[in-house]
């Protein structure tokens, strides 16, 4: 049997590609994630200790601007003995900080025989919610607004459509796999609180016995954010409210959304600071450089220069919301050893590293009293009378020293009516 020419010349030009892309085959290596946050929570014009809530929780503020680091490494190979893994953070004016990356070990659950386990299937109760979504900054609620998202009249893939917002870039970290060997910090073992003053500007080393050495050099861009600052918010004569912050340098872009809940309609009340339709539910995290570039575009996240946003007239003291911000920052995106100039020259990379960056803010949108405000600045004249005594100078004020009609109280009141304590 004769073999056709050009069959003959297809099958070798099949044959030579598939050698070729085979030889530049890239074997499996290790990935290295710093997801590198800068979070606080506020209330404007009012401090943990002044509201008592510090106390609350053993006199710790909770509310200051924290820095917080996620470590996730995972690599193909496996250690001999036990796997070890250590962070070593650049040295700064304190001693130098050296994190450990734990391996998680697998905990085995108890087997129950079936014959012991509850085979009667539960009973489904469709959820009952009424949705209010709005969108937008300005003094007045836009057009077309709220859009309403029930239960009663949807069913349950039309419910989470209308819920869903934009779709982002899927970003999978390290995590634990058959086959891999993985470490995290923080872990069970430690968790060490990361000083205020640390930074991880310069070299960082990644030394474990399941990876080569890992050495990369963080800039400013990448280091952790400055915390969002809020200045004390301003509720206009409509209710809408002005919400100001200080310009993070190294942020790419915000966003804010948020969240209340009218307790005699039983509606939830959903804002986001999107010039268009958006819960925003998928922003509030880190985002690719990209999202971020493209969401702009969309009118979806506010341009890196904004400093200010009005919240329409749409929370009130019924229905106060919580507010979430994010400043989103730079990526660092790393591979050794670089890719080779030359296109024909092989490349085996041997890790990889990506640092992602970004500072959060929580705060009840919740404003002071003008009215009290301005009468506390400008206190009337009173006729010289006798010195007051101590207790007669203490009187009317509470433990932490304000009035107990002064926006400071005022406000603190409201926010225990809003998380309910």
């Amino acid at each position: 049997m004769k073999t056709v020419p050009w069959i003959s010349s297809v099958f070798l030009s099949v044959t030579l590609v598939t050698v070729a892309f085979g030889a530049e085959k890239q074997k499996p290596y290790p990935h290295y994630w710093m997801s590198i946050a800068t979070t606080s929570q506020s209330i404007p014009g009012m401090t943990a200790e002044a509201s008592g809530i510090a106390a609350m929780f053993g006199g710790k503020n909770l509310f200051g601007p924290r820095k917080t680091l996620q470590l996730q490494l995972e690599s193909p190979r496996k250690p001999t003995g036990d796997p070890k893994a250590d962070h070593e953070l650049p040295k700064t004016q304190n001693a130098a900080i050296t994190l450990p990356l734990l391996t998680p070990t697998e905990e085995k659950t108890e087997y129950v025989p079936s014959e012991e386990r509850r085979e009667t299937p539960e009973q489904y109760e469709k959820p009952k919610a009424r949705m209010l979504v709005y969108w937008g900054c300005g003094e007045t609620v836009g057009k077309g607004q709220p859009k309403v998202i029930d239960t009663a009249t949807m069913t349950p893939v039309d419910f989470a459509k209308a819920f869903a917002g934009r779709a982002t870039t899927r970003q999978t970290p390290p995590a634990p796999r058959q086959g891999w060997t993985y470490g995290e910090w923080p872990n069970k073992d430690d968790r060490t609180e990361i000083p205020p003053e640390s930074s991880l500007l310069g070299n960082n080393i990644v030394k474990s016995n399941y990876t080569p050495a890992l050495s990369f050099t963080v800039d400013k861009k990448r280091d952790f954010m400055a915390p969002v600052e809020f200045s004390p918010l301003q509720k206009s004569a409509s209710g809408a409210l002005k919400l100001e912050w200080k310009q993070v340098p190294t942020a790419i872009g915000y966003f804010a959304s948020a969240i209340g809940h009218n307790q005699e309609s039983e509606e939830t009340i959903f804002w986001s600071s999107s010039e268009v339709a958006e819960t925003g539910f998928a922003l509030q995290d880190y985002l690719t450089p990209g999202d971020v570039t493209r969401f702009i575009k969309d009118k979806v996240i506010l341009d890196p220069s904004k400093t200010s946003c009005t919240i329409p007239p749409i929370f009130t003291e019924k229905q106060a919301g919580m507010m979430q911000f994010i400043a989103y920052g730079e990526e660092l995106n790393l591979t050794y050893p670089p890719k080779p100039k030359d296109p024909k020259k092989r490349w085996d990379i041997e890790w990889s590293a990506k640092l992602r960056v970004k500072s959060t803010a929580m705060m009840p949108l919740v404003a002071g009293d003008e009215e009290k405000t301005s009468r506390k600045a400008k206190p009337a004249r009173k006729a010289k009378t006798a010195p007051e005594t101590r207790e007669d100078a203490s009187a009317g004020k509470d433990e932490s020293g304000s009035g107990s009609d002064s926006p400071t109280n005022e406000i603190g009141n409201r926010l225990r009516g809003l998380f309910g304590f």
